[in-house]
């Protein structure tokens, strides 16, 4: 990334807010707030920011609606901020398009952390020889970042579509779960491995396809993912 990311922080909780800004700043990155979801909306809607860290229980209209709202015309990365610890909580945000989520209390060095791992995958994504990948009917076009199926445009985010990238490469290889953290969302991330299994199951959908029969992406009992040989 040539230039300063620029950051969209909405938590109505304004310690939290502050806290979380004067960390970015440190790092040297532009940084707009908001403190109600219909803020958010508007924030990414106008300013297009880089990245967006999104609290779950705000006035106004909540962060998951807004979120819903904001994957209707961006694929921005979404860090969710959750005061609730249960799984389905955090299952249910990222159902809705959040590209992670941080439990509070949590570390502002951690989420720092986070995000410079979001930022150099960014920037170590160069233009590939392999620009186009044809598996059966699946057609991916790395560097214009378009997927296809029987000349149908499939719309993923743009994790998805890192995700599906580095399985489609080595078609019947298997990842594991902390291979894929470590390939697609950074080398130093450390979340819940349990991040990727939600990914695989918006992916599925997304390609329209079933993990009781899979077409593109298997499941491999207890060890991770493989993307299914057209040939098989």
């Amino acid at each position: 990334m040539s230039t300063s990311p620029t950051i969209l922080v909405a938590d109505d909780e304004a310690p939290i807010r502050n806290l979380i800004e004067s960390y970015l700043r440190a790092e040297g990155w532009d940084v707009m707030t908001a403190t109600n979801g219909e803020q958010a909306v508007a924030g990414v809607r106008s300013r297009r920011p880089d990245l967006v860290v999104l609290d779950v229980l705000m006035p106004e209209l909540d962060g998951l609606e807004a979120l819903r709202q904001i994957r209707t015309f961006s694929d921005v990365y979404v860090i969710m901020l959750t005061a609730r610890s249960e799984e389905a909580d955090k299952l249910v945000g990222l159902g809705v398009g959040a590209d992670d989520y941080l439990t509070k209390p949590f570390s502002p060095r951690e989420l720092v952390a986070r995000m410079k791992a979001v930022f150099r995958r960014e920037h170590n994504s160069r233009p590939s020889a392999e620009n186009s990948l044809f598996l059966g009917e699946l057609e991916i076009e790395v560097n214009q970042r378009s997927v296809r199926i029987e000349g149908n445009q499939k719309e993923l985010t743009a994790l998805e579509f890192d995700l599906l990238v580095v399985l489609a490469r080595q078609p019947g290889r298997v990842f594991t779960r902390r291979q894929l953290l470590e390939l697609v969302w950074g080398w130093d991330y450390f979340s819940d491995e349990r991040v990727v299994d939600v990914h695989i199951r918006n992916l599925r959908k997304a390609l329209g396809d079933r993990a009781s029969d899979p077409r593109w992406i298997g499941t491999v009992r207890g060890v991770g993912y493989r993307f299914v040989s057209p040939e098989r």
